[in-house]
């Protein structure tokens, strides 16, 4: 079995499609709760994953973290 390695951009890009299906209405109501979950999860990982960079796919926000003073003055 081959291994196969799914870039930050590709789970990005998922969330971005994820986002689109739902503005046109292509999940029914009880599919969204999975579909909730799925998306945040995946975001929750190109948070994790890219946290110095603000930029990610059209349509995802991914905030970059917040220093605190006591970190900010460590450096």
């Amino acid at each position: 079995m081959e291994t196969k390695i799914l870039t930050i951009q590709d789970l990005a890009g998922v969330v971005s499609i994820i986002d689109v299906c739902s503005a046109r209405g292509a999940f029914k109501g009880e599919e969204l709760a999975g579909v909730g979950r799925l998306r945040e999860s995946f975001l929750a990982e190109v948070k994790e994953q890219q946290p110095e960079q603000a930029t990610a796919p059209e349509g995802v926000e991914v905030p970059v973290a917040e220093t605190t003073e006591e970190e900010s003055s460590d450096s």
